[in-house]
């Protein structure tokens, strides 16, 4: 409608009585009322990419002077003509069509210039690095994509269509108060089409994350409260009409929200949409009441002790000893002696060739201790009460896990129940009678563990000390959330495009931890900073994309540092963590988790020097996260004409194929490669000496046309 009456005022210039024939035409049609959820589709959205290098092509933006807060011109799009650059500094020459359709041109300074991106105009993304975070071995990588969300969905659909086994977002609430922009303005209250770019804004996000969902067994799960859930019901019931649709109501705020003359808030809603033979995970009660505090424990514990008080060696040297490996069989061979606190670990030996040692080595890479001394180690050996773990490569130790004396006080009252015994002779076991799950979980979640207020807000301040991040959500809501619908994939991928502090991220590793799960997070949010923070850095003379301003943004400030503390258990400072994670698993958080991360920023890169070959390096992280984003990244092209890792392989050089062949056949657990060709009879020929289950992508053809097909269909 917006749009209608934009194109009206345009023809009342020329004719007045066409403008109103036309008007009193498009009036009747649109009263006419039409089943479903009607809105205004038509608005384009844009992203301005601050950083981006201004090209001649490109479509521009014009800034407002440095220190004036406006954007007069944030709704003009100029195109670039020519950049003159033999003066200082570099002018733009910019070209548009006016409003009677004359030409405009304007000479501005490259500096006071941003680059747009419609999001009917395709782009072709990749991925910089800034930074990772490696304590979890071979396990594969979780990822935070600094992006706008659209974008970086439309780069997922290259890496992940179709594979994604649970989407959770809490997008947002579209409250009034500058809580979210539509086409680089905040929405307001007071914007008539609000609840209508609102729902723009979602269904062009949610066509983009139905591709990515696997349509055989995968769960869409979407937060919301009363302001637009009617509406975000009905959009998702139009546009995922063979999904089976659950709504549930969960409390959020014990204490509630007070709102002058109404009642108090104190849930929120969420959407579950199950595709396939998705199903939801039984449980051990309704979620109405508190849980059993037995049915909370797991069985497995670090044999590690964690913490800062009273865990280093020098504190307790006689719980400070050799635990022998034999890594062959992959188990526990025996358990050795304390050695003297001046002795160092190289003078311990095995008592038989073949083995290897075990050693407390903190996070740090400091000298710890165990959690029970050898002579007790020994008889939990016998038992197969204590079990090996999985290798830290980055600190060359192995995790050793135990069961704790709760534990064992299950085991022998019978709650704990030994069910089988493995290859190496430790014990399988699992909880019984009433601590198993039971029944479905209701649709009515009353749980002081979701209260947002304290293990959404206080928690995070305790995890970023001094870092304000509005209405985080509960971590064990998140965890209780996606423990319903992934508890039972050990493996599984789960997509959060509205990351915020990173919560599903985080919840993910909880469960991890809990279970000895390989679930992969990826986490997508921007790096825009709030309104009164944009007003107030606009005023010193700051713009999206210098230093000083990005490091104030949501991901730099918030995602990054909360998800990396997380892990190490270390405060940006560098400080443990305080306190202690509750209710399923019960550790301190200064032990963090033994998971992997690695930070990127999307870029936006020229087809033309991708097709050359010329940005392989931008490309790279895509291809590897395409192969399930573990092992080793193939980063460069490599001189020998072809490169293989743990989970692919790249043929840089035709001539080199059956070098490439046999490297790829002799990988075990390869099953994505990626051939560098123009020629269909080649790549076909390529694919002919490859094994039947290795997936083989064609570049740069196949990354090419996936992004300019996905920009046809926005375009629809």
């Amino acid at each position: 409608m917006a749009r209608m009456n934009d194109l009206i005022r345009g023809v009342r210039a020329l004719n007045s009585q066409l403008a109103d024939d036309i008007a009193r035409e498009y009036d009747a049609v649109s009263s006419r009322r039409a089943f479903g959820l009607n809105f205004e589709r038509h608005t384009p959205e844009a992203v301005e990419l601050p950083g981006r290098p201004v090209r001649v092509g490109d479509k521009v933006h014009v800034l407002p002077p440095r220190g004036e807060t406006g954007n007069a011109d944030n709704k003009v799009i100029w195109d670039v003509e020519s950049i003159d650059k033999s003066v200082d500094p570099k002018i733009a020459h910019l070209i548009r069509e006016g409003d009677g359709g004359e030409l405009v041109e304007s000479d501005v300074p490259v500096e006071d210039v941003v680059v747009v991106a419609e999001f009917r105009d395709p782009i072709y993304p990749g991925l910089v690095s800034t930074g990772t975070v490696e304590r979890g071995g071979d396990k594969p990588f979780h990822s935070v994509i600094n992006a706008e969300n659209f974008h970086a969905l439309e780069a997922l659909m290259f890496t992940h269509r179709g594979k994604v086994d649970a989407i959770y977002i809490d997008p947002p609430y579209n409250t009034g108060a500058k809580d979210w922009k539509y086409n680089n303005d905040y929405v307001e209250s007071e914007d008539l089409y609000r609840h209508s770019k609102w729902l723009a804004f979602m269904e062009r996000r949610l066509l983009l994350a139905r591709e990515l969902l696997n349509p055989e067994d995968s769960v869409l799960i979407v937060t919301i409260d009363e302001k637009e859930y009617l509406r975000l019901g009905l959009l998702l019931e139009q546009m995922f009409p063979d999904a089976r649709q659950q709504m549930v109501t969960s409390m959020t705020n014990k204490k509630g929200s007070t709102r002058a003359g109404a009642f108090s808030r104190r849930d929120e809603y969420l959407y579950f949409l199950f595709f396939g033979e998705a199903t939801v995970s039984k449980s051990f009660d309704g979620m109405l009441g508190e849980i059993e505090r037995s049915a909370q424990r797991t069985v497995w514990n670090s044999l590690l002790r964690r913490g800062a008080s009273g865990s280093s060696r020098r504190e307790s040297p006689n719980l400070f000893f050799p635990i022998w490996i034999d890594i062959s069989a992959n188990r526990i061979d025996s358990i050795g002696d304390p050695i003297p606190l001046e002795a160092s670990r190289e003078s311990a030996h095995p008592p038989k060739p073949g083995l290897v040692a075990a050693w407390p080595i903190r996070s740090d890479a400091s000298e710890g201790r165990w959690q029970v001394g050898a002579p007790k180690l020994r008889e939990m050996l016998i038992a197969g009460t204590v079990k090996l773990g999985r290798l830290n490569a980055n600190q060359g130790s192995w995790a050793v896990n135990y069961l704790k004396r709760a534990q064992l006080q299950d085991l022998e009252r019978g709650v704990l129940r030994r069910v089988d015994t493995d290859e190496s002779g430790t014990g399988i076991f699992e909880y019984s009678g009433t601590e198993q799950p039971l029944a479905e979980p209701g649709t009515i979640w009353v749980r002081d563990s979701h209260d947002a207020s304290v293990y959404g807000t206080t928690l995070l301040r305790s995890i970023i000390p001094g870092r304000a991040f509005p209405f985080p959500k509960s971590l064990y809501a998140v965890e209780d959330t996606v423990r319903f619908v992934l508890g039972k994939k050990l493996s599984a991928i789960i997509v959060d495009f509205f990351s915020g502090s990173g919560t599903t991220a985080h919840a993910v590793m909880r469960l991890n931890k809990q279970d000895g799960g390989r679930r992969v997070s990826i986490s997508v949010t921007n790096n825009e900073v709030s309104a009164d923070e944009h007003r107030g850095l606009r005023e010193k003379g700051l713009r999206p994309g210098d230093p000083q301003w990005e490091r104030w943004g949501i991901c730099d400030y918030i995602t990054k540092p909360r998800i990396a503390a997380a892990i190490t258990g270390r405060t940006p400072d560098g400080e443990p963590v305080a306190g202690d994670y509750k209710f399923t698993d019960e550790f301190p958080m200064a032990d963090g988790f033994e998971e992997n991360v690695e930070f990127f920023t999307l870029t936006y890169e020229d087809p033309f020097r991708v097709t050359a070959n010329l940005a392989f390096e931008r490309v790279a992280p895509l291809l590897w996260l395409r192969a399930g984003s573990r092992g080793r990244r193939i980063d460069n092209v490599h001189p020998r004409g072809w490169d293989v890792a743990d989970a692919y392989g790249v043929l840089f050089d035709l001539d080199r194929t059956e070098e490439f062949a046999s490297a790829v056949v002799e990988q075990p657990g390869l099953k994505h490669a990626f051939v560098m060709t123009d020629e269909d009879r080649l790549f076909e020929a390529v694919v002919r000496e490859l094994p039947d289950d290795v997936e083989v992508v064609r570049l740069y053809d196949g990354y090419v046309r996936n992004f300019e097909l996905e920009a046809m269909r926005v375009a629809r």
